[in-house]
Order: C-alpha cells, then sequence, then structure tokens
C-alpha cells in the first residue's frame, strides 16, 4: 500500500493541455466564450430560482420587483465586477490601474476596461454593484431591503460556480505550487505544478454554498427570519474565499503586495465580509421571526 501511494506520489503531474479544454463554442462566426455563458447562465438560473421563491409564502416582493431587480443587478455585476477589477487588481507601479490606461488591444475594442471576453471580474466588485442594485429598487419601491437580499443570495453561489469552472477551462487564476497528485500543469504559468485552485474555489464558494442555502430556504424557516440568509451567504463566502486564497497564486502584479503584509488582496477584501456576515447572523437570529402571513407591496 505504502509502494502504491509513493508510487502515485512521484507520478508525472497533470497537464492542463492534455484535458482538451477549449475556452470556448465556436460558432463559425463568433465563438462563445464559456466565461460569458457562464455568467449568463447564473443570472437566469437566479431570477428563475428567485421567482419560484416568491411563490412561498412570507415572500417581501412581487414579480415585478424581481423583473425590475434583475435587470439592475445584471448591470450591477458587469460594471461592479469590471470597475472592481481595474481598481482593485490592475494597479502598476505608478498607482494608476492599468485596466483604465490600456489601449493595446486588438479588434473593434482597443481599451481593456471594455475587453470583458478577455476575462477579469472582482467578485467584491461584482458584489458591491448588486447590493447598490438591490438598494435601488429596494428604496424606489419601499422594500424590506435586508430581506429582498436575503431572497437574492440564494442563487448567486450558482453563478461563482459556473464562473470557478470557466476559470479552469480557461486555464487562468491557477494555484500556487503543490506537490500534491492532482497538482496541474497550466500553460499560462510555467513548469511547475499548481494546486487546480479554481476547482477548490468552485466547490466551495459555489457548490457548498448553493445547497447551505437552498436547504435553509427550503427545509426550513430561515427566510422568516429578515437577514439570516444574506448574513450566511455573507459569511460563509467570506470565509470560503479566505481560506481559498492560500491555495490561489496571487495576481502576478499584487505578488509584492502579498509578500509584505503576508495576506493576498483577495483576502484584505474579504476580511470586511466575514464579519459583516458574522454580525448579520447574529442579529437575525436574536431578534424574533416574522409571523407567516407577512407579505410585500403587490
Amino acid at each position: 500500500m505504502l509502494s502504491l501511494l509513493a508510487a502515485s506520489l512521484a507520478a508525472d503531474p497533470i497537464y492542463w493541455t492534455d484535458l482538451g479544454l477549449r475556452p470556448g463554442i465556436d460558432l463559425g462566426f463568433f465563438t462563445l466564450r464559456y466565461y460569458s455563458l457562464a455568467y449568463l447562465i447564473g443570472v437566469i438560473f437566479a431570477y428563475w430560482h428567485t421567482s419560484k421563491m416568491l411563490k412561498q409564502p412570507g415572500a417581501p416582493m412581487a414579480q415585478r420587483h424581481a423583473d425590475d431587480l434583475f435587470f439592475y443587478c445584471t448591470l450591477g455585476v458587469i460594471l461592479g465586477g469590471r470597475l472592481g477589477y481595474a481598481a482593485f487588481y490592475t494597479g502598476g507601479a505608478t498607482g494608476i490601474p492599468s485596466a483604465f490606461t490600456d489601449f493595446s488591444g486588438d479588434g473593434f475594442v482597443s481599451w481593456r476596461l471594455l475587453r470583458l471576453w478577455d476575462g477579469g471580474m472582482s467578485f467584491h466588485g461584482g458584489l458591491l454593484g448588486v447590493t447598490a442594485a438591490m438598494f435601488y429598487v429596494a428604496w424606489r419601491d419601499k422594500l424590506n431591503f435586508i430581506r429582498v437580499v436575503d431572497y437574492v443570495c440564494v442563487g448567486v453561489p450558482m453563478g461563482m460556480l459556473l464562473g470557478r469552472l470557466a476559470n479552469f477551462v480557461n486555464g487562468e487564476l491557477w494555484g500556487r505550487a503543490s506537490d500534491m497528485p492532482w497538482a496541474m500543469v497550466f500553460p499560462g504559468a510555467d513548469d511547475l505544478a499548481r494546486h487546480p485552485s479554481q476547482l477548490y474555489q468552485a466547490g466551495l464558494e459555489g457548490l457548498a454554498l448553493l445547497v447551505i442555502l437552498l436547504l435553509l430556504f427550503w427545509k426550513t424557516r430561515a427566510r422568516y427570519r429578515p437577514g439570516l440568509l444574506a448574513g450566511v451567504f455573507t459569511l460563509g463566502m467570506g470565509i470560503s474565499r479566505f481560506v481559498n486564497e492560500f491555495f490561489r497564486q496571487p495576481d502576478a502584479q499584487l505578488a509584492d503586495f502579498a509578500a509584505r503584509t503576508g495576506l493576498s488582496m483577495g483576502q484584505w477584501l474579504t476580511l470586511p465580509l466575514i464579519l459583516t456576515g458574522l454580525i448579520v447572523v447574529l442579529f437575525a437570529l436574536r431578534k424574533p421571526p416574522l409571523a407567516s402571513g407577512t407579505t410585500a407591496p403587490a
């Protein structure tokens, strides 16, 4: 048994190129990128599932609110995610984010900031964009903001799951060097075997959190405790992201920052999420639950 284990550890690493993955579906006149497809399917799932939740007793809003909400949330995740990535992850030696000043791209759009198909979206920026969208709709329609967040956040991990799987298919955002049997050599990195950290993130930030939130909504009375689902989402996402960052290779332009501070940019940005999520969960559990008949404006 020990000899077999030693042989497996000494075996050649897995090469990502041997998996035969492609970044998208070639339609002849256009390549449909899996990264774009992940966002699209994630938004569709979240809209479908939220609509299904609204048919249950105690819904905080009507279907027409959800229709408006997901239009603005889609804008929020795209604009916020892209601007967040540009601001947090493309800073150069000058301190000016390069995504705002780089016009060297090919094709009909040369400005790097607008080239979404090249990748580069920040979870934290997208979260801020979606939060702003939910706040606007709740304020405009006089809805309970925290309960709107409770319902929307349940479907968000599906987008995270698909997005991280798309990162893996693209061979990007690889992990740190590793000697684990499942470590992979990614063509965009170097000859070192590395953690497939995209899959770790898909599992924790995506699948695990999705299952937890679905069970809380459908199998418990969590939806009658305002803030509980939102707090669990925020806390779970923060902890998952913080842990996964230990395996993920820091962005090249932020390697010095990680070495100086001891934590990656992603981990520093995640600490407020963990604290906020914990506070919201405790606050939600301390307050009495809503009556089952509570409804939103039609």
